[in-house]
């Protein structure tokens, strides 16, 4: 098996068809199915079923596809990493966020990248934390940030925020004043959650909680954007952090307040799969976002505890 022979099978997985695949790896469809046949004779086992309409991957195909996509990338970045080793940086950089983070930190990471890092192409993903947590893992993402994450022997990770959770909604359900609020009175409101997201990362360790939040929840939403509309029209309120309804707290159409009795945080971490190849791009960006981060802290534009190195 070489890398050719995954690219292919890579190509032919995500395609489906051996045409197109062929097509895009820019050889003849007859050499492309039989490196295909060779390959699948080294292992011992069929790749694909070959259909009339094209190629459907047997469980074998999917488990070999899981390991190729990140052998593939590895092998292009260290190509990557030592052909700008002596030059500006350049290349691809995935990064994956929540989107507390994405409202927070996107804008700050476009403008440096923008002017000072030209021949760097970035991409960001949102997502909850447990998706970016698992992009992460498939090696979707070459960096990702995520709160509260379970250990995970193919992460390291590095906390960096801790956050306070408030009880956020319309002010003509929670009040002007912005003074704490015990959470038995908030399990007498009518709460909406936000489904596998914020609070579940907040409150999951808590013994009872969690139990809690489920039984008195009246609506869960998949969307941010969403919750926030259902709040503003009186629906309910939420938990969650500062950060995620910073545009609609600072014109007053939500308000929050400090949750107390107990007092509830999370902490954003940021993580990197542990075996992957160095890169001078990686590097910089991870620094990167550290510094961003702790400079939105600074400057209270982010609302938190910086506790980073």
């Amino acid at each position: 098996m070489n890398d050719r022979q995954l690219r292919y099978f890579t190509t032919i997985f995500e395609q489906r068809n051996l045409s197109r695949a062929a097509a895009l790896c820019n050889v003849a469809q007859s050499a492309l199915s039989h490196h295909l046949g060779a390959l699948e004779g080294e292992l011992g086992v069929p790749l694909f079923y070959r259909k009339a309409r094209g190629m459907e991957p047997t469980a074998a195909g999917v488990r070999l596809y899981e390991h190729a996509r990140p052998i593939l990338r590895h092998l292009d970045n260290a190509a990557e990493d030592v052909r700008t080793m002596i030059t500006e940086l350049a290349g691809e950089i995935r990064i994956g966020m929540p989107y507390s983070v994405v409202e927070g930190l996107t804008l700050p990471i476009l403008e440096h990248v923008s002017e000072h890092l030209p021949k760097v192409r970035l991409s960001i993903s949102e997502g909850l934390s447990r998706n970016t947590f698992d992009a992460l893992v498939r090696g979707d993402s070459d960096l990702a940030l995520f709160y509260n994450p379970n250990a995970d022997a193919r992460i390291e990770t590095e906390p960096l925020v801790e956050e306070q959770i408030h009880c956020i909604g319309n002010p003509d359900m929670l009040g002007t004043a912005q003074t704490p609020i015990p959470f038995e009175t908030v399990c007498d409101l009518p709460v909406l959650l936000l489904r596998q997201g914020m609070y579940a990362r907040a409150v999951v360790a808590r013994t009872g909680v969690m139990s809690r939040l489920r039984h008195i929840g009246a609506l869960e939403i998949n969307s941010v954007n969403g919750l926030a509309k259902a709040m503003m029209a009186g629906f309910g309120c939420t938990l969650g952090p500062l950060i995620t309804f910073r545009e609609y707290l600072a014109d007053g159409r939500l308000t929050a307040r400090p949750i107390i009795d107990p007092g509830l945080t999370r902490t954003l971490h940021l993580g990197q799969l542990r075996d992957q190849t160095p890169t001078r791009l990686r590097e910089e960006m991870y620094s990167l976002v550290k510094t961003l981060l702790a400079e939105e802290i600074a400057a209270d534009r982010w609302r938190g505890t910086w506790v980073g190195e």
